[in-house]
């Protein structure tokens, strides 16, 4: 398990910011679930929040993202890798601003899934991480832990190019590399409540930390 190697943004030790939260997990793991779920609870308590998704299939990048995991169109893992990177970068400044004036971001997919996708790919890890340094780095990743069998038998399961289950036990793998001091476990096989139940617990407890100061950070630096 490796380090945390994020990094503050000078001068943003003391201000009050939103939090940045980031949902991960195997494919169908019920992360989109419990984002949605996780902004009506924050909202519900008077606090500012806001749903977003990786990939953004809104923005230019974002529908080539589309149309390559709809098997709509075919492209090299390299390239594709970085169309994933770049979306991100798409949305970094706006990111960045919405933190700062006090929004708490629920963020489904972040850069944690573009590299164990790729490394699953039998991309080189290093590799993959090097387009993300410098994004704004999560203050949680809660990661929803099923195991790949078990995701397998959700309803919906195969509608996308990555969701092949010989391919999901290569991602939960690379997932493993990834863990940091950020991250926080939650067992997805729980009923649906008593996982909402934790993440309100450990998402409110995150928010109140960037609200008390906690600085922006950035991912991977060095």
């Amino acid at each position: 398990m490796e380090g945390n190697l994020n990094y503050a943004i000078e001068g943003n030790k003391k201000e009050s910011r939103g939090a940045l939260v980031v949902l991960e997990g195997l494919d169908r793991s019920g992360k989109s679930s419990q984002c949605s779920r996780l902004v009506s609870y924050l909202e519900g308590h008077g606090i500012s929040a806001e749903l977003w998704r990786f990939p953004d299939r809104t923005t230019d990048v974002g529908q080539m993202i589309s149309a390559y995991l709809t098997n709509a169109s075919q492209l090299d893992d390299h390239t594709i890798h970085l169309f994933f990177s770049a979306n991100r970068w798409e949305k970094r400044s706006l990111m960045e601003t919405k933190l700062k004036t006090g929004t708490t971001l629920i963020v489904d997919r972040y850069s944690y899934s573009g590299v164990a996708f790729s490394a699953a790919k039998g991309l080189d890890i290093e590799w993959c991480k090097a387009p993300e340094i410098g994004l704004l780095a999560p203050d949680l990743v809660a990661y929803l832990d099923i195991s790949p069998e078990k995701a397998s038998e959700r309803g919906g399961y195969g509608g996308e190019r990555y969701e092949k289950l010989d391919f999901q036990k290569k991602v939960a793998e690379s997932f493993k590399d990834l863990h940091d001091a950020s991250w926080k476990v939650v067992d997805a096989c729980q009923p649906i409540e008593d996982v909402e139940e934790q993440l309100q617990e450990i998402v409110l407890n995150c928010v109140t930390g960037c609200q008390n100061g906690k600085p922006l950070s950035l991912l991977w630096s060095k």
